[in-house]
């Protein structure tokens, strides 16, 4: 599979199969054909996967270079990171093992695609196994912490691929991916999978596949897409979708994963393949003019997403009361019992006026 190269179209969701540096298949019958056009800007902006608009200086692909040493071109690794001819192992079956891989070039793309070919397995009973896989874009590499492998208090965007409910209240199923983006301010809690801190996720059953898994991640003009490939069917599954993402430029790739302290059977985390796209994307004179390297990480939200509670199908509903919220509610009941006492107040004033001039 890492020798093949693949194109795919994004809003309809196949993921075809070519040459290196060709383009796949032709197009389908006039009626998905049709669909896509109506589809308008969801299908806008297709990645065809060709060696045209591959970055290979932010790519990880076989064959690697430097099997069996410490180092190797354009990537650095660190922890329990092991390089072999087929996979890049982040973490062995083993307990309390960190590892990650980091791209040495910073990324000045203002919009990209990754797609990334993984594999999670290990001979762990259901919910016997843990932690999981993080892709990075951040700020700072080859810092190793508590969050999956790596730092917590980030700068960037993660994409957390959790196998281990640490929580037993949940209502998630696992394994289970999500997304994050921090400024540096916010801090990953893993009693609660990153519920408090989680913008969106969905439900992956990307554990012990007997056939390659594969993720995607999308990022254009603020809208951020996570889709996975799970079913050995070529076609790509919806999974995250958000606007109002600001991503700066000048960040770097990575992978982290980490096995917790958990005892019993874990889980070996390997990485085929990181492949970065270029998406040919026209920007507005005032967007050509930001400088891209100094935006902060953000996602314009109405609401806090510490206001997030779990929903089976990886969405969310409102969570519970927060003190600006009691505040709020307070205030208004407050007013409303004011508006109520002045308007009591008057009626009775002119039933006492109207009475009066019966006497």
């Amino acid at each position: 599979m890492a020798a093949e190269g693949w194109t795919w179209r994004w809003g309809w969701g196949r993921r075809c199969l070519g040459r290196p540096g060709l383009p796949g298949p032709g197009p389908g019958p006039a009626a998905p054909l049709l669909l896509l056009l109506l589809l308008g800007p969801v299908a806008a902006d297709i990645t065809d996967g060709n060696s045209e608009h591959l970055k290979r200086e932010h790519s990880l692909i076989k064959p690697y270079q430097g099997v069996g040493s410490s180092s190797m071109p354009l990537w650095d690794f660190q922890g329990s990171t092991m390089l072999t001819s087929q996979y890049v192992r982040l973490t062995p079956d083993e307990r309390s093992k960190e590892g990650s891989i980091w791209n040495h070039q910073p990324c000045f793309l203002k919009d990209w695609e990754m797609h990334v070919h993984f594999k999670v397995h290990g001979v762990g009973k259901k919910n016997l196994h843990g932690d999981g896989i993080a892709l990075w874009y951040t700020r700072d590499r080859l810092v190793p912490g508590p969050v999956f492998g790596s730092k917590d208090n980030f700068h960037g965007l993660a994409i957390f691929l959790d196998t281990y409910p640490n929580d037993e209240t949940t209502e998630r199923v696992f394994p289970y991916v999500s997304v994050m983006v921090n400024n540096g301010s916010l801090s990953y809690d893993h009693s609660k999978d990153g519920r408090w801190t989680e913008l969106a996720g969905c439900t992956a059953d990307f554990r012990n596949r007997d056939h390659d898994t594969f993720l995607a991640v999308r990022y254009s003009r603020g809208r951020l897409t996570v889709m996975t490939d799970l079913e050995d069917r070529n076609e790509w599954k919806n999974c995250i979708d958000i606007t109002g993402v600001r991503l700066p430029t000048g960040y770097y790739f990575g992978a982290s994963a980490g096995t917790g302290d958990l005892s019993g059977e874990l889980d070996n985390h390997d990485i085929i393949s990181m492949k970065l796209f270029q998406l040919m994307v026209e920007h507005t004179p005032d967007e050509e003019n930001i400088d891209w390297t100094k935006i902060e990480p953000s996602v314009n939200f109405l609401k806090s997403p510490k206001d997030n509670v779990d929903d089976p199908t990886g969405n969310f509903r409102s969570g519970p009361l927060t003190g600006w919220r009691v505040f709020l509610l307070l205030l208004c009941a407050l007013l409303g019992i004011i508006v109520c006492a002045v308007v009591g107040a008057v009626v009775f004033q002119k039933r006492q006026e109207r009475n009066k001039r019966f006497y």
